[in-house]
């Protein structure tokens, strides 16, 4: 009974850590959105995007709002979004998505965590090229025809289909389509799960288990780090 009760309590801890990496992401976000487009969503369509996703996660509507009201203060932090690109053991190709009010500090944390890793931290442009930066939404499976979605949204960019481990419809658009994308889906009365802008590799890199544990291992040392957003890789 005790083992178990140690498992139960390891994984509920480990779900606040990851609610708890998400809510500050998500802040960060909508500071930078405020910052950029003002604090109403209707006019902001980068906030309207962060409130959406804030959602998804179950972000209390009033840490949302704090959040809001904390970006429009004169003594908000500023934070910029910051591109780190490098190359994980085995040659796996990561790019890592910051947003930072300390450029000295937070480039050397991801120096370390790639020296520690194993790994290298690389010059702009060495991997970048590696991915497709792309719009990604995401929506509830209840009674939709894909095949009829897929034709209603292709003349809005929409260039992939399909469902993700839960059973979620993905939607995929270029880069410059996401906001055609986003409208479409408001005029439909779609509401998102989310939205937002990833980085899909080009091709991918497959490892043996033990290769693949140390790449996962610096990917982890990254994610963990408080200025890190997130990242992306091309192993399988």
């Amino acid at each position: 009974m005790g083992r178990i009760f140690e498992v139960r309590k390891s994984t509920m801890f480990a779900r606040w850590d990851r609610m708890a990496k998400a809510f500050t992401r998500l802040g960060k976000e909508i500071a930078i959105a405020v910052k950029a487009g003002g604090p109403e969503p209707d006019t902001n369509p980068a906030l309207r995007r962060c409130i959406l996703n804030a959602k998804g996660v179950n972000m209390p509507k009033d840490r949302v709002e704090a959040a809001i009201k904390r970006a429009m203060g004169k003594d908000m932090t500023n934070y910029e979004e910051v591109i780190y690109e490098g190359y994980a053991p085995h040659g796996i190709a990561v790019l890592v998505e910051t947003a930072t009010d300390n450029h000295t500090r937070t480039v050397a944390n991801v120096r370390m965590h790639f020296r520690k890793g194993e790994g290298s931290l690389g010059n702009s442009g060495s991997v970048a090229f590696l991915f497709n930066r792309v719009g990604e939404f995401k929506i509830k499976n209840e009674g939709v025809n894909m095949d009829d979605l897929e034709l209603e949204l292709i003349d809005f960019g929409l260039e992939e289909i399909g469902e993700d481990d839960e059973g979620n419809i993905v939607l995929r658009t270029p880069f410059d389509e996401f906001g055609n994308m986003s409208k479409a889906l408001e005029d439909k009365g779609i509401t998102p799960l989310s939205a937002e802008l990833n980085r899909i590799p080009t091709t991918t890199v497959e490892l043996n288990e033990e290769e693949a544990k140390e790449v996962l291992e610096l990917i982890d040392r990254l994610e963990q780090d408080e200025d890190v957003q997130k990242v992306y890789h091309n192993l399988k």
